[in-house]
């Protein structure tokens, strides 16, 4: 049975499932630990900090900038899904192969991966656009 709509938290996600993730990670804690009594609470309390620092990582926005024929692209990317691309793996103002599909840019890296990027901004293209350091 799927958690009532209503109980969501405002980043989407059902609080019952949030609740039930840190039970979980307090007990395999728990259980790492040498199944000592009494530390509930620390249990618990480092269990929640784990927990909200990997959806802290999930909602974290990254994006890589991209000029191409004086018109600058920001593509923001999905950490999970960047085949172990770190920022700091492009040098600034080095060439880079680039392919642009509609609202996708895969960037080719230097081991011959390619990094998926979705456009999220053109800058350039028009007078009025202005671009903002991406969340990363």
């Amino acid at each position: 049975m799927r958690p009532d709509s209503s109980k969501r938290s405002p980043t989407g996600d059902p609080q019952p499932d949030l609740h039930e993730r840190i039970r979980k990670r307090a007990e395999q804690i728990y259980i790492r630990n040498g199944r000592i009594p009494g530390r509930d609470l620390e249990n618990w309390s480092q269990a929640e900090r784990e927990v909200c620092a990997e959806r802290q990582q999930h909602q974290r926005r990254t994006a890589i900038i991209v000029k191409v024929n004086d018109v600058q692209y920001v593509g923001e990317y999905r950490q999970e899904s960047a085949d172990g691309y770190e920022p700091g793996e492009f040098v600034p103002g080095e060439p880079v192969p680039v392919h642009i599909e509609g609202d996708r840019m895969f960037v080719r890296r230097s081991n011959g991966k390619i990094l998926e990027t979705t456009i999220v901004q053109r800058v350039g293209e028009s007078e009025d656009a202005t671009i903002s350091p991406p969340a990363c």
